[in-house]
This record gives structure tokens, sequence and C-alpha cells, in this order.
């Protein structure tokens, strides 16, 4: 397996739309309809990824090796001993026992007890791994710096280097199935593949930004958000690309960094970025209002369990809680 030189640990960001229209009453309504509350998470470190399974069992990550876990919503996270002291940027659950989590020079973790315990796999390189999407127990996938691409078919016990056909980091990834999954990274990139990752082919995009995130409705609908406001949207697969970024306005000096998405149906779209952004879309992406949440500290992880329920975590251990009616 080739090793792939490390880089220094980049943070997310988040997105918007190319056409940016005044909220109606409608929109203003729904704004009013959505609540986000700071949890207590005992730490100042900052994390950079979440996940949660349902509305109560949840798991964050972040510097330092930190690993957080909530049982109750996030009344009360604990923190849980990770075994280092590297950087962890993003963390996955396959089902209510099994969980991996990713990190810095080639960091993988693995949890079998529903993140209690968690115990490294060698992941074969040094380079920095940023993205993570467990598909079933035994299926998953880690990118990270180099245009790392690391798939393993047997829960871990082997992680294996995929071809990605480029030399740019990638930030996260995802799959709707076995065979149909997309990467996307630095440098406008955004890969996709039909055969579970033994093909990845670049995807042509009028972008040289740095995308952070991907979200993937099914084989057709997919959205990229990344750096200065950058969103862009397929129906195709990937055939073509809309853009769809935030442009600036009013006093703005610089459009939003947009760090993570997320569609918790084929009408509600959320994004969160940095110092403290929250969008939250009603019209499946056409239009976006920002949230009004108090926190000012950089979003860099985002979870929807379920379409009421999200968590988004960031700079000095902030944890946001998202109410959605």
């Amino acid at each position: 397996m080739k090793g792939r030189g490390g880089t220094s640990a980049a943070v997310c960001v988040l997105a918007g739309t190319l056409l940016w229209l005044a909220p109606s009453a409608k929109l203003r309504a729904a704004e009013r309809n959505v609540v986000s509350s700071v949890q207590k998470s005992g730490t100042e470190v900052t994390l950079l990824g979440v996940y949660f399974r349902d509305a109560k069992v949840g798991w964050a990550v972040g510097n330092g090796g930190a690993i957080l876990k909530t049982a109750d919503g996030g009344k009360r996270w604990k923190p849980v001993s990770s075994g280092t002291t590297r950087l962890l940027t993003s963390v996955f659950f396959a089902d209510v026992l099994q969980g991996w989590a990713v990190g810095a020079n080639g960091t993988i973790l693995h949890s079998k007890d529903g993140g209690t315990k968690w115990t490294p796999q060698a992941s074969g390189t040094q380079a920095a791994l940023y993205g993570l999407y467990v598909l079933t127990p035994s299926t998953g996938w880690a990118v990270g710096a180099g245009g790392t691409i690391l798939q393993t078919k047997d829960g871990g016990q082997h992680w294996d280097d995929q071809n990605s056909g480029t030399s740019a980091v990638l930030y996260a990834v995802q799959f709707v199935d076995q065979d149909h999954g997309c990467a996307v990274g630095a440098l406008g990139t955004i890969l996709a593949t039909e055969d579970g990752g033994k093909t990845w082919v670049k995807q042509e995009i009028q972008s040289a930004g740095t995308f952070f995130d991907v979200f993937l409705s099914d084989r057709s609908n997919r959205w990229v958000v990344g750096n200065a406001g950058a969103m862009f949207q397929t129906m195709d697969g990937g055939g073509l690309w809309v853009d769809r970024t935030f442009p600036c306005s009013g006093t703005c000096t610089r459009p939003t960094d947009l760090l993570r998405v997320r569609f918790t149906d084929q009408h509600t779209g959320w994004i969160v970025g940095e110092r403290g952004a929250i969008f939250r879309s009603t019209d499946a992406g056409f239009t976006w209002v920002e949230q009004d949440n108090g926190a000012k500290a950089s979003l860099y992880g985002l979870s929807f369990p379920d379409p009421a329920h999200g968590w988004a975590t960031g700079e000095r251990g902030t944890i946001l809680h998202i109410a959605a009616k």
C-alpha cells in the first residue's frame, strides 16, 4: 500500500446559492420554527466531527484525540478515552455498536461496543485523513491528504488503497450504495465512482475552489459546498454541475466558508460554516435562510439523525442542538 505525505489539519466550510432572494413571509416563518441551543461539552478543544444514529445517542471528535459521547440527546456529554492525542476529524457509526473515527497521520480507530472502547486499525498510510463514510459494518471509505482514498470490506481489518487519480487533498466522501459514491476536495476536485471505488473519475466543474463536503440524496442528486460560499448542485449524477454559490452582498467583504451540507428530505437542507453560520432551505435548495443561533464559533461538524433534530460542532468545544419544527 502506498503511503502519502500528511498535510496540516485543515478545517471545513459551508455554502450558499446562486440566486440570493429576500426571504418570503413563508421562509421567515420557517426560520422562527428553528431553535438552536448550546450544549455543555465540557471541553474547549475544537470538535471537527459529529455523528448521531438517533435523537439520543451521538459522538463528537476533535483535537487532541478527543471523543465525546452522549446517550440523552446531548444533555450530558461524557469524554471517552481514544488512546491517542492525534487530531480526530470525522466519526461514523454503521449501527449501534460498530463505529470508526479517523484523523491525523493515517489514524483510524474502531469501536465495537457503541463507542465506549476504541482500538487502532492499520491504515497503511501516514496521510492525514479528513473524511469518512461507512455503508455497512463491513464496508467503508476514508479520504485525506495527497488524494488518499482507502476502502475496507472486512470491518477495518484491512484498509486498501484505491487509485483516486489525483494528488489533491480530499475532505469528504459519501456513498448511496455499494457502487455509487462521490469524494470532494481541493482545487475544485469532485470524483465519482460507479463501481465501489475501483475506478474514480474526475467530474468537470467551473471552479478551482476547495470543496469541504458532499451530500448525495440519491444517485442523481448531489450537493457540494466549499470556501468563499461555494455551492454546486447536480441533478444528473455529475454530468452537469450548476453553480449556486452565495454572492457577497451589503457590507460583505468575503462570502462565508461553507463546511458541511445535509438534506433531511427532498425539500429541507442545512449548511453550517465559519463564524457560527447556519443556513436552512425548505424549497429543495433554491433559497437559503440564515438561522440566528448566537454562536460565533466556526462549525465543522453536522449530523441530522431525523428531520427534527440536528447537531453541529465546532471551535472551543461548541456543540449546538438544532430543533426544527
